[in-house]
């Protein structure tokens, strides 16, 4: 099976995004499927305004007709609501080939925090154009029931769950010397943007060390006006790996994230999980004795320190990207056989 896989989102970026599409795009292999990637490198580019780090694709007319002529995929999966995703949604459309999306991103949320807008914009309007936009597929994809369930409430159609992995062979527990820096190290690890609500951590007054890893717009800021935290700028693979298994407690900020592969990578790492009670580490860690989410971040900061790390290793092994690509090829196929089937003319 091969599937044309619309990517709004692709390398040199760090995100959720890029990291699951790139997991599922290698266990697929191994399941007898090809994912082949429509990203923004294949075409002319401008700079994401105010986050010029993302460049935006801007196919011309044609474009799309002929790439999707080039692949012949048996079936098409639309990944972001992103210029590439609306371009091939409209030749979809048009030649009436069923495709399946994938909601990452909850853009009122984001919205929200970066405009200074009514909620009837950030909010109302917003979920309307992502109503819209993935209900005209066969199914659309979300990666927690919290998530799959917003989505059905909001009148989304054909919601299924596609839940995300952990590469437990490299997150992995190791010692802990890794970093020189007083304990215990408190850790997070993402993009650094308004929306990720790093500030709420960094502010908190915590024994020993505040560990930042990642980039963005707003680590410049965040360095300047928190000058006693560490920041290391993004890291990936083994470098990435042995600081999350240096640290103590690994932090999670955000409100608004719709996963947090983060989260599977420090608990896989044997690293606790500390947090506000949002939806995204609900869905991971459950009650699960893993982790500590309160309202009252400092407090569940520190109450991590008292889980088992073992624990949290051991919780995190169930958690396989093998499972992931499997169960997105089911969707995807499935979805795509239904929607041949009903759109396909009554034999006389």
């Amino acid at each position: 099976m091969k599937i044309l896989v619309a990517t709004d989102a692709w390398h040199p970026q760090v995100n959720g995004v890029v990291r699951t599409l790139g997991h599922v795009a290698r266990e697929a292999r191994a399941l007898g499927a090809e994912l082949e990637f429509l990203a923004p490198g294949e075409f002319w580019t401008l700079p994401m305004p105010s986050y010029p780090e993302i460049r935006l694709a801007l196919p011309g007319p044609g474009d799309m007709e002929r790439r999707l002529a080039r692949a012949r995929p048996d079936a098409i999966h639309i990944a972001t609501e992103g210029p590439l995703g609306h371009a091939v949604r409209r030749v979809c459309m048009k030649r009436s080939l069923p495709f399946t999306t994938s909601l990452h991103t909850r853009f009122p949320d984001y919205l929200a925090e970066r405009l200074p807008l009514p909620e009837r914009w950030t909010c109302d309007v917003t979920w309307g154009w992502l109503r819209r936009f993935h209900s005209a597929g066969a199914a659309v994809l979300a990666a927690t029931p919290t998530l799959g369930s917003e989505l059905t409430g909001r009148g989304f159609k054909n919601v299924k769950l596609w839940p995300r992995g952990v590469d437990a062979d490299l997150f992995r527990p190791r010692s802990l010397g890794a970093l020189d820096l007083p304990r215990p190290i408190f850790l997070t690890v993402g993009r650094l943007a308004v929306e990720k609500n790093v500030e709420a951590f960094l502010k908190l007054d915590l024994p020993g060390s505040k560990l930042v890893v990642g980039d963005g717009p707003a680590r410049a800021q965040l360095a300047k006006a928190y000058p006693d935290a560490v920041f290391l700028g993004a890291r990936d693979g083994e470098a990435l790996a042995e600081i999350y298994a240096a640290a103590d407690v690994f932090v999670f900020p955000s409100r608004t994230d719709t996963f947090g592969l983060v989260l599977r990578e420090a608990l896989a790492s044997g690293v606790p999980v500390a947090g506000f009670p949002a939806a995204a580490p609900r869905d991971v860690i459950g009650a699960a004795p893993v982790g500590r989410l309160d309202e009252d971040l400092r407090r569940a900061c520190l109450e991590a320190l008292e889980c088992s790390r073992a624990d949290c290793r051991d919780f995190a092994l169930s958690m396989t990207w093998a499972a992931s690509a499997r169960i997105f090829l089911t969707h995807v196929e499935e979805a795509t056989k239904s929607a041949r089937s009903k759109a396909a003319p009554i034999a006389a």
